[in-house]
């Protein structure tokens, strides 16, 4: 298995209950193996863990946009 990480900003003010859901549909996806939120200092960064063999970037950014429309990936 490949491995890449990806870095993903949300709004800020996305809430907690949001952030979870975000979590959650995120590791239903194949190919992805851990996303998580870093709540300290930045909770509006996530890191997500996946193979890009399995699934795009693209496409990750395109889930996390349902719950978020602006976030962003940024680049690492």
């Amino acid at each position: 298995m490949n491995s890449a990480d990806m870095l993903i900003h949300v709004h800020p003010e996305l809430d907690t209950h949001a952030r979870i859901n975000l979590e959650r549909r995120l590791m239903e996806c194949c190919g992805v193996d851990c996303a998580e939120f870093i709540h300290q200092p930045h909770p509006h960064a996530m890191i997500v863990k996946y193979d890009p063999a399995e699934i795009e970037g693209m496409v990750i950014l395109d889930v996390v946009r349902t719950i978020d429309p602006v976030a962003t990936r940024v680049g690492l």
